[in-house]
């Protein structure tokens, strides 16, 4: 059989059965506390690095914090849901980013050839490339985000129910996989366009600056596109708006945002089969 063959049948062996899915999350708890060691090796290192890196996604608020010092309102929403959109955005950025970021590299790992070992080790491809050089220090932005969050529960005047908390809490998680499968969907069209990692950040970083907005101010055709072709407003913006109590545009039900989870679940799927596809695709560099 030849090499590339051999390596790509290797990698769907590893990548198939109910037992690699039973024993991925151990798999790759196991790799990034590697990577969490050797980061703590040096201390100080990596408490200056955490604390600036929060200091510096720390004035990305203050931007907005400036601005509400000239307005009392933007897009229908006070300091205080801003600072709520601010901070689900942030968070679930963040998470993914912590989590599955590293995967952004692939096109780069393609080119020189070091993809190739990924596919001969008995741990599925998706898992090495989203662990490998997992980056401790971007806890900076939820650490961050999380301040902001307890600054805007704070200044909000939010008529709480038990369906509303679950929302806010539930929204955070949901987010969070919505930007994660838009990372392994845009590694995984470096399979087909190897230098694409600009194009997909663009999605990912710039969705997030795009939903810590009132999407409404972007217009309606934004509004639709993201929420029927990208749905980064599924993100935090529409479960936002449900704890809130706010109507939501385009003459969309106002309980839109309950339906978060199932778009978390479609975006899994898709960026599952991507995932899949590509690696079938990939025909190595033969070095």
């Amino acid at each position: 059989m030849h090499r590339t063959e051999h390596l790509l049948a290797t990698a769907l062996d590893h990548q198939t059965g109910p037992e690699r899915v039973i024993r991925a999350p151990a798999q790759y708890w196991l790799l990034i506390v590697m990577w969490i060691r050797s980061v703590l090796a040096y201390p100080a290192s990596f408490v200056l690095m955490l604390v600036s890196s929060t200091l510096v996604n720390l004035t990305d608020f203050v931007a907005v914090l400036i601005m509400f010092s000239h307005i009392t309102a933007f897009g229908g929403f006070s300091l205080g849901e801003m600072a709520l959109l601010y901070a689900t955005s942030s968070t679930a950025l963040g998470m993914a980013d912590l989590l599955t970021g590293s995967i952004e590299r692939v096109g780069e790992r393609i080119r020189t050839g070091a993809f190739d070992a990924y596919l001969i080790r008995p741990v599925p491809a998706f898992l090495q490339a989203a662990a490998d050089g997992f980056a401790l220090r971007r806890l900076g932005r939820p650490l961050q985000a999380g301040t902001v969050l307890v600054f805007a529960l704070s200044k909000v005047d939010i008529d709480w129910t038990v369906a509303r908390g679950i929302m806010l809490a539930v929204s955070l998680v949901t987010g969070t996989v919505i930007f994660a499968a838009l990372f392994v969907l845009g590694a995984s069209f470096q399979f087909v366009a190897i230098d694409s990692a600009e194009l997909a950040n663009s999605v990912t970083y710039g969705g997030q600056a795009l939903t810590q907005f009132p999407l409404t101010v972007f217009g309606k055709e934004i509004v639709r596109a993201v929420t029927f072709v990208v749905p980064l407003a599924f993100v935090n913006y529409y479960p936002v708006l449900y704890v809130l109590g706010k109507p939501a545009p385009l003459g969309l039900p106002s309980w839109i945002g309950l339906l978060s989870p199932l778009v978390a679940a479609v975006m899994v799927a898709l960026s599952s089969l991507a995932w899949r596809a590509g690696l079938r695709r990939y025909r190595s560099t033969g070095s």
